[in-house]
């Protein structure tokens, strides 16, 4: 049976390598279980403590996880090439509303940004500042007017790069990360990658329940990571008094990294109630991709001088900056009023309300406060997807996005556009798949 596992070597690190190769040709499936370690050391013929090693540096390094008794298996989304075999195409004629992009039509021309941060300016060249100075001044006038904390400034290439840069620096295999539940699937896979513990909390339209989150800094988290607007999947928001709450919280627990991701800057019409400073150490990220376009890869950082000193050290020693070319064309956007908030939120949050009033007229529960998502709850997602995908309708999995939260679908509103006649036609076929699904069972 063992020999059935494409595993060989004598040593830890040959061992690891060899599984980490079996998983990125494909040899080693995602959600495959492993051999128990004991087995496997009598098959390799080398002690318990090598395969036990072995699998530790795996662990560390996002390849595979342990669950208790349950045994160790390879990661759903393995951090190994291997992993983007997961992503599913969608057929042609169906409609695409799994994706999590921007409407297109919403975003600006960027011509005209690049031509202005080209025009009457040298090149860049080594040794200059890694981030230009008119950004840093409009960054901050936005931080301060929205209520963010004062700290230095670094420039990132999109939020997670900032948030994977900030868990690097900051902490150490093995210690816990508590994360929202359901949660962004791209931090979900960077935590265990980075050889970190996830720790959930789960999450609703006012964005972390205080009782979750607490419990998750009991449990001795050192870290949380908090979207503020736009949450992805659900389009939670943290209001006012939700925020009230959860810094009051934060105040029991001093030395809790808090990392806030404000992706949706640029397409929300709700207010930022900020979480940053209550605690020693934090960071607040701001990108642009969604209100820009997916493509600007720029995340402006503020944080603690300590945190954010760290981050520029490390990016010095690796990518050195963010293109100072990219940063003046976020600089030109940004001035001359590439995207208005209220416009662009108003029109993200009309397509998100005609949508939920749809499937509530249908008996269909969902959630979307902000952002481009609508959460919807199913009892069993892969007989709701597989349904819909039949009506020429592609939505997100659930399990793309959870850890212990309850099942649902994932549906990109930007995708679906306006049309009433188009969201009647989805609400239809959302009501006839939870049917089906519920009569049925798993397709």
């Amino acid at each position: 049976m063992l020999g059935e596992y494409p595993i060989e070597g004598r040593r830890a690190a040959d061992i690891s390598a060899s599984i980490e190769r079996a998983v990125g040709e494909g040899a080693l499936e995602p959600g495959q279980l492993l051999p128990p370690m004991r087995e496997l050391a009598v098959h390799l013929g080398v002690n318990p403590n090598t395969v036990a090693a072995a699998y530790r540096t795996l662990r560390e390094r996002g390849v595979i996880e342990t669950q208790g008794r349950r045994g160790s298996r390879v990661r759903a989304k393995p951090a190994t090439t291997g992993r983007e075999r997961a992503v599913v195409s969608v057929p042609e004629g169906v409609r695409n509303l799994a994706d999590g992009n921007p409407d297109p039509a919403l975003l600006p021309p960027l011509a005209p940004a690049f031509a202005a941060a080209t025009s009457g300016r040298p090149d860049a060249l080594y040794g200059e500042e890694p981030v230009d100075a008119e950004l840093a001044r409009l960054a901050r006038a936005a931080f301060d007017a929205d209520g963010v904390p004062d700290g230095p400034l670094v420039v990132a290439s999109g939020s997670l790069d900032a948030v994977e840069r900030v868990l690097a620096v900051r902490l150490k295999p093995g210690d816990a990360v508590a994360v929202e539940d359901p949660g962004w699937n791209r931090v979900l896979d960077l935590v265990p990658a980075l050889g970190l513990r996830i720790v959930p909390f789960a999450v609703d339209d006012e964005g972390p329940v205080p009782g979750a989150f607490r419990a998750a800094l009991e449990s001795g988290a050192r870290a949380v990571v908090v979207t503020d607007r736009a949450q992805n999947p659900t389009g939670a928001a943290v209001g006012a008094g939700r925020a009230r709450e959860l810094r009051a919280i934060l105040r029991e627990f001093p030395d809790v990294l808090v990392i806030e991701d404000d992706h949706g800057h640029g397409i929300v019409d709700l207010p930022l109630h900020p979480l940053g400073g209550v605690t020693r150490h934090w960071a607040f990220v701001r990108s642009v991709a969604k209100a820009y376009g997916p493509d600007l890869r720029v995340a402006v950082m503020t944080g603690d001088a300590v945190t954010v000193d760290r981050v520029r050290g490390r990016q010095r020693l690796g990518a050195g900056w963010v293109s100072l070319l990219v940063q003046r064309a976020v600089v030109w956007l940004w001035r001359e009023g590439g995207v208005d908030p209220a416009v662009v939120g108003g029109a993200y949050r009309a397509r998100r309300d005609l949508l939920i009033e749809a499937l509530a007229e249908r008996g269909v529960a969902a959630r979307g406060r902000s952002g481009l998502s609508v959460w919807i709850p199913v009892d069993d997602e892969t007989g709701v997807v597989a349904r819909l995908l039949r009506a020429g309708w592609a939505v997100a999995a659930g399990e793309r996005f959870r850890v212990g939260a309850a099942p649902g679908i994932r549906v990109t509103v930007s995708s679906l556009g306006e049309s009433a006649a188009e969201v009647t036609a989805f609400a239809d076929a959302v009501a006839e798949a939870v049917k089906g699904a519920s009569s049925w069972g798993v397709v």
